[in-house]
């Protein structure tokens, strides 16, 4: 059974960086597309950010230009490079994957972005 757990969120102020870290098992991770989600309060699960098997990526409008999704098959993990993070990027950050036919999803990392 495929599981996913996060790190690496935390407190940063405007304008800042982070780094979110995904590490998968219980599947063969280089196979599949690998994505994150983030919820932020009172708001529901959004699409950040998607890598595929082959190399592909595609980002949220929201935070083009600002975040790199990249994954490093020989680890297991995706990752998620935020910078010039904004107010509105304070969210619960899911990684996410699908495997045969079924959904799976972390516990979850919180980014709070406030000065």
């Amino acid at each position: 059974q495929a599981q996913l757990v996060e790190s690496g969120g935390g407190l940063v102020q405007p304008g800042g960086s982070l780094r979110l870290s995904c590490v998968a098992s219980g599947f063969t991770f280089r196979w599949y597309t690998m994505s994150w989600y983030r919820q932020g309060p009172g708001k529901e699960r959004e699409f950040v950010a998607f890598s595929t098997n082959t190399g592909n990526t595609k980002y949220s409008d929201s935070v083009k230009g600002r975040f790199t999704i990249s994954r490093d098959n020989a680890k297991n993990t995706v990752y998620l490079q935020m910078n010039s993070l904004k107010a509105e990027d304070t969210a619960v950050y899911f990684c996410n994957t699908d495997v045969g036919g079924s959904s799976y999803w972390g516990p979850g990392t919180q980014v709070t972005v406030s000065s």
